[in-house]
């Protein structure tokens, strides 16, 4: 019996690979139907087109129906162009005649931010489940299936793009068929498919990532998000990506306050935290791109790039300034630049003859114009201490050939600079015919090396931890004291309690309601203590002057008590009758935070930093999705920058990183 998981699947199937098309609001006029049905017309001959409008006999030199239960099949694809009121009656006649799928183009529900339009949505997204007619859409531009010449779009089909290895999945259609087309068609970038998903009633983003991960053709997904509706989903594929060594490349929009507000006015998406959105993406391997040309190129990148051999990058150039301008953008990246074996700089030299530069960056000078260019780029390539080689140039004709001709023969990701100008556009022509990875900025070419590395290191752990999905801390569990009803904060003894439960130690401590309590306390607990407020009316304690450290004797405690007792009554009256804590007082360790929060889109995310007041500071911290592995909960360790005073800094004793 067919789960519901593979019925979508075979409706999206139908939608990616359609044997037929019927287009609802098929029109001559140049609108959104007619652009849609010109579109689908042209790919006439692999694809059974069915124009629908009950105002035509015939449009457009083919009969035109209608209504769909007059089409002579089922078809696989139904393109709806109609009012927004129109909407849900043609997806359930698109469902009484067995269509398999439809693309929305009609706009007017979510993105207007009015309940009843967004009602509207929600009502498309429960009969698209409930009949089986899974929709792309509404308020999108539809999508174009480069490899098999069908434009099921209202953007007409552009000669010029070339079909490749990349699959772009936008929210935004303008974005999709208009600069990330346009500058791919630029660049040289062949697409496999272009799918605007525009506001997502029923399939998201992450279900035409996860689709497109089994096509044999697709190598790189390239995205333009503005909001993940289930970040979860989008995690899962991520990690299939990961294990099958295909990259997911993305603009998510959303890093400042207004980039987030305008995300939210377009397509009623979440754009939620960008730090967790950073966060996770690093842990699941997803390159997070600044524009549209970074994300161009940095999938271009990933799609024809062999893995890296090594961790470094040999640079090779005509200039001494410009190798050096690049090293410096790489270092700033964090790539390694190491220096030539002594085998290699020594051949380097000969072949100089006393010119240039025989290192790393190697400053080559009139030889990247003669033949000695290509013996130089043989003996580079073998270097054996880097992982990748970069050349940078003009990218004259004669260069491009040399270039083509070390790819044809390496296993080593090469990646070239341009220098040059217009007069060199023949040279880099040839180089983006032969899917060289092409840059003509040091610091896009350093962004995009830094996302190959991290991408392939992350590739190399998951193959090394075969086990990583599932090898998860899993401490013995134990059955749960109930939480306090409503929104009520824990306080910080009942929440020590809570997660006593999973066996996390925390100091001694007693509930004191007056100083005589408190003197008894520190009789069971001794001297040092600290003493603290219990009260949810004052959040930042420290502020208030109601927590007092490093109590010696029962003087000192006296004074500290009444103190506290004074001020609590100024800062929060509400605080009255609140009891103090009489704590141990540890005065010697790192000290750390460990939080757990729930992220509206990703679920539970843990974040490691420093603790204390440092951690509101310097916000030292890291994040990821959980479950974790130990393995991932020593990279957290490891990732934050004050990890050094666990290692015993400066003479201080190593810190227990095991027990952490």
């Amino acid at each position: 019996m067919a789960t519901e998981e593979s019925k979508k699947r075979d409706s999206m199937r139908r939608m990616l690979n359609p044997a037929s098309i019927a287009v609802v609001g098929a029109t001559e006029r140049p609108q959104y139907g007619g652009r849609f049905v010109r579109s689908v017309l042209q790919s006439q001959g692999k694809v059974r087109v069915y124009p629908v409008n009950p105002r035509y006999k015939e449009l457009l030199g083919v009969r035109c129906y209608s209504k769909l239960s007059d089409l002579p099949e089922s078809p696989d694809l139904v393109g709806i162009i109609v009012p927004y009121h129109q909407v849900l009656p043609v997806i359930q006649e698109s469902a009484e005649v067995g269509a398999g799928s439809a693309i929305i183009v009609s706009a007017g529900f979510s993105e207007r931010g009015d309940a009843e339009r967004s009602e509207l949505q929600e009502q498309i997204k429960r009969l698209a489940e409930a009949s089986g007619v899974r929709t792309c859409g509404p308020n999108c531009l539809g999508a174009a299936l480069v490899q098999q010449g069908v434009w099921p779009s209202s953007t007409p089909p552009d000669p010029r793009l070339k079909p490749g290895p990349v699959a772009l999945v936008s929210q935004s259609g303008a974005s999709a068929f208009g600069p990330l087309m346009t500058r791919a068609i630029d660049m040289g970038v062949g697409y496999s498919h272009i799918i605007s998903t525009g506001n997502e009633a029923d399939l998201e983003s992450s279900d035409f990532i996860r689709y497109l991960l089994d096509e044999p053709d697709v190598r790189v997904v390239a995205c333009f998000i503005e909001g993940l509706k289930d970040g979860r989903k989008f995690l899962d594929a991520a990690r299939i990506a990961l294990e099958r060594g295909k990259s997911i490349v993305l603009i998510k929009v959303g890093r400042s306050g207004v980039g987030a507000k305008a995300a939210r006015s377009h397509t009623a998406a979440l754009t939620g935290s960008d730090a967790v959105h950073n966060a996770v993406f690093k842990q699941f391997g997803v390159i997070r791109s600044d524009d549209y040309d970074d994300l161009i190129q940095t999938a271009h990148l990933m799609a024809y790039a062999p893995p890296p051999a090594g961790d470094g990058v040999t640079i090779v150039s005509h200039s001494g300034g410009i190798s050096s301008l690049i090293a410096d953008h790489l270092g700033h990246a964090g790539l390694p630049i190491p220096p030539l074996t002594d085998r290699t700089a020594h051949g380097l030299s000969r072949i100089l003859g006393g010119f240039g530069w025989a290192s790393n960056p190697a400053d080559i000078t009139g030889l990247a114009n003669r033949e000695e260019f290509g013996d130089v780029l043989d003996l580079l390539e073998g270097e054996p201490n880097t992982g990748a080689l970069v050349i940078a140039t003009a990218g004259n004709t004669a260069q491009a050939q040399t270039v083509l001709n070390l790819k044809k023969q390496s296993r080593k990701p090469l990646f070239f600079l341009s220098t040059g100008g217009d007069g060199t556009t023949q040279g880099l022509a040839k180089l983006r015919a032969g899917n060289v990875p092409l840059f003509t900025s040091p610091s896009r070419l350093a962004k995009g090396l830094r996302g190959f590395f991290d991408y392939h290191q992350r590739r190399k752990e998951t193959i090394e931890s075969a086990d990583a999905a599932t090898a998860r801390l899993r401490p013995a569990f134990r059955p749960l004291p109930l939480l306090p009803e409503g929104n009520a904060t824990l306080t910080e003894h009942d929440a020590k309690a809570l997660l006593s439960n999973w066996g996390i130690p925390s100091t001694r401590e007693v509930r004191a309601y007056s100083l005589a309590e408190a003197i008894e306390a520190s009789a069971t607990i001794g001297f040092p203590l600290a003493l603290k407020l219990e009260s949810p009316h004052i959040p930042h304690k420290t502020d208030a002057g109601v927590v007092r450290l490093d109590i010696r004797n029962v003087e000192q405690l006296s004074a500290a008590y009444g103190k506290i007792a004074a001020n609590s009554l100024q800062n929060s009256p509400q605080s009255q009758g609140s009891p103090v804590l009489v704590q141990e007082m540890v005065t010697s360790g790192v000290e750390v935070i460990v939080g757990l929060s729930q992220d509206p889109q990703f679920g539970p995310i843990i974040l490691f930093g420093l603790g204390g007041t440092l951690v509101e500071v310097y916000q030292d911290v890291t994040m990821r999705a959980c479950p974790i592995s130990e393995k991932d909960a020593r990279e957290m360790v490891r990732d934050v920058r004050g990890a050094k005073l666990l290692n015993g800094f400066r003479g201080a004793p190593e810190g227990d990183v095991d027990a952490l």
